[in-house]
């Protein structure tokens, strides 16, 4: 296996030559990349939104598959530093270069930029909530087109009943998001219902990048918890979200497990590195199989590997206890 991270100046270079692509990968759209890498090595892109460590995990699991499947892998990395124009220029760059056989995008605005440029390669992404929402798939059964993944939809309703564990008398919870990702708009519409269930009314504030995060977690004076979707621009800067957590006595709930180890209290989640490692492998499927991506159905997490992970360290930071029950049923307790 072969990883080439190139520069990303020159990655937009390339993309602004808007130069055509040098010949065909074999993929044809909805169909397979079976004809690629005739030689038995394959070269695939990988176009990243930002870095912070659940995607990170996703990128690492998924191209553990390709270890495992022992396949000749040239991987093209590049992370688009959260912003969308960065992405649509790897993501062409990526269309437009005859060496690469497939390209994986990780979370939902890399995964849309990506599959509006890529049509004549198969498109495989994760970290996507809502694959058919953010108008990836036709469905998810029946992708229909050059398109396929596995989505990281969590059990938000689970996650949110952590707070009325440990803070019983909780009445109101506050999410910051940024209001240009798909993925957390559903992640907060999901939390709403799940607050009429358990007794919590919903608080919103939204951004539109990571700097604007202290700013939207000062709105939400008064809340008795705070909820961090999967949003990348918040996920991001979560150190500033935990930080006032505990400053303000006010437990930090997280929709990811590699939250936990930064300082939320808890978590009912998904494994990011095994997810990534499902994406991987339906990734060989296509390139070694001949797999369709418009045939291959939407993955998701096995609710049987979901993990309940709790921070003890933080719940003390937050004025809380977590009851011994709770921590008797954590499949992990970290500290920090």
């Amino acid at each position: 296996m072969k990883h080439r991270s190139l520069p990303l100046t020159a990655a937009l270079a390339v993309a602004a030559l808007g130069l055509t692509a040098c010949g065909d990968s074999g993929s044809g759209g909805s169909g397979s990349s079976s004809a690629a890498g005739g030689d038995g090595s394959y070269t695939v892109g990988i176009n990243q939104l930002v870095s912070h460590p659940a995607l990170d995990g996703a990128a690492e699991g998924f191209k553990e598959a390709f270890t495992d499947a022992g396949l000749d892998v040239t991987f093209e990395e590049q992370n688009a530093q959260n912003e969308q124009a960065t992405v649509t220029s790897i993501a062409s760059t990526f269309a437009n270069d005859g060496d690469v056989d497939l390209v994986a995008a990780i979370a939902t605005p890399a995964a849309q930029g990506t599959a509006s440029a890529v049509k004549d390669k198969p498109v495989v992404f994760m970290a996507v909530t809502d694959p058919k929402g953010a108008e990836l798939v036709a469905s998810d059964e029946a992708p229909g087109g050059n398109v396929t993944g596995v989505s990281d939809r969590n059990p938000v309703k689970e996650q949110l009943q952590l707070l009325k564990d440990v803070k019983p008398d909780a009445t109101t919870v506050g999410i910051v998001y940024n209001s240009g990702e798909a993925n957390s708009k559903v992640q907060v519409d999901q939390a709403k219902e799940a607050g009429k269930e358990l007794g919590l009314e919903v608080k919103e504030a939204t951004i539109t990048n990571s700097s604007e995060v202290q700013q939207g977690v000062q709105s939400l004076s008064g809340v008795d918890g705070i909820y961090v979707p999967t949003d990348n621009a918040v996920v991001s800067a979560l150190e500033t979200v935990v930080g006032y957590g505990k400053e303000q006595r006010v437990p930090v709930i997280s929709a990811d497990i590699d939250s936990v180890e930064r300082g939320a209290l808890g978590t009912y989640g998904i494994d990011y590195k095994a997810h990534g490692k499902q994406a991987g492998e339906m990734a060989v499927k296509i390139l070694k199989d001949g797999a369709k991506p418009a045939e291959l159905p939407v993955g998701y997490a096995d609710p049987a590997n979901l993990q309940l992970v709790l921070n003890p360290t933080a719940a003390e930071a937050y004025g809380v206890e977590i009851p011994a029950e709770l921590k008797d049923r954590a499949d992990q307790l970290v500290e920090g």
